[in-house]
């Protein structure tokens, strides 16, 4: 009997979008499909990974279409899951809502595209704010708000607990450790819940250190900014998407904070009644299966409730700029 094999689009060939598709082909999840603005950058990109398939072992096919040609979007059709990682930088002298309103300028068309040919796909949003643009294309494509996520959490967390094994000198594979919230500086990296091989960290750790530790999280994307001068983080990124596409295609059930849909019970729990917010959820064949309720102390629920203000407050912007 011949199976098909799955199929992933990545919309966006940048520096993350490549590194994830690179990622995926290696571990053979499915067909690559890779969509870009800039012409021939999705054709070359993908060519290149393709060439170097003989010495990976993979027979991932990896293709590229460049956008600018209308038709391009139509190779979309038959998507099991779709990562939009498309939007620009912030350039000196813009401010984030400059941003957020170009990048959504671009969510528009390219969530009109996915609704078009993929209506059923499961969506990961990568495009920042991670938290916000998923909000926006789930309005945008009308899709089952189960079916989209956002990156955020899942960084974060990668992030978190690699600092705290480099601290430790100990595994990453037993540090468990997980942040939720917005994917920005008032994110909030969990200290009650993060362990070592179940040891808590407070128990290894001083709460000066921890402290560090923290505060190193939520501006890690920021120092790499830093270094690079030119742009931003995109190998754990890709490595932290390429986790949660995994979980979809495998059917894995992994559990990861992610930008998910937060409604009803999970709403009034947490305060974020309508928003995309990130909270640890089980990722399987179907998306987001599974939102996980956490209690907060006095001091996190403070924390929670700066970052739910902060992605509502960008989320109205989203509806503002939607109803225009």
């Amino acid at each position: 009997m011949h199976m098909a094999r799955r199929k992933i689009s990545v919309i966006g060939a940048g520096n993350v979008g490549a590194s994830l598709a690179q990622f995926l082909a290696v571990r053979e999840l499915g067909d690559i499909y890779l969509f870009d603005v800039v012409d021939g950058v999705p054709e070359g990109k993908a060519l290149d990974m393709r060439e170097g398939a003989p010495h990976w072992g993979y027979d991932s096919a990896v293709v590229g279409f460049t956008t600018t040609d209308k038709d391009a979007y139509k190779h979309l059709a038959g998507s099991d899951v779709i990562v939009v990682t498309a939007g620009l930088a912030r350039k000196p002298g813009m401010s984030r809502d400059d941003l957020l309103n170009k990048n959504l300028q671009i969510m528009k068309d390219v969530g009109e595209n996915i609704k078009k040919h993929a209506p059923d796909a499961v969506i990961v949003v990568v495009s920042n704010p991670a938290d916000i643009m998923a909000y926006a294309l789930q309005k945008i494509t009308g899709a089952d708000p189960s079916k989209v996520m956002g990156l955020g959490g899942a960084l974060d967390s990668a992030r978190f607990r690699t600092f705290l094994a480099m601290e430790l000198g100990v595994s990453v594979e037993d540090v468990n450790a997980f942040v939720i919230g917005g994917h920005g500086d008032d994110m909030v990296p969990f200290i009650r819940y993060s362990s070592v091989a179940g040891i808590p960290i407070s128990n290894l750790l001083s709460k000066e250190k921890i402290e560090e530790i923290v505060k190193r999280t939520r501006f890690g994307g920021g120092e790499i900014v830093n270094f690079l001068k030119t742009g931003s983080a995109f190998y754990a990124p890709g490595a932290s998407i390429r986790a949660m596409v995994e979980s979809v295609i495998l059917d894995k059930k992994r559990v990861i904070p992610c930008a998910a849909h937060l409604t009803g019970t999970h709403g009034k729990h947490y305060g974020a009644d309508g928003l995309f917010i990130g909270v640890p959820i089980k990722i399987g064949a179907d998306g987001v299966e599974h939102i996980y309720d956490m209690d907060f102390n006095a001091e996190e629920k403070e924390l929670w409730d700066k970052t739910a203000a902060s992605v509502r407050e960008n989320a109205q912007k989203v509806d503002r700029f939607l109803s225009q």
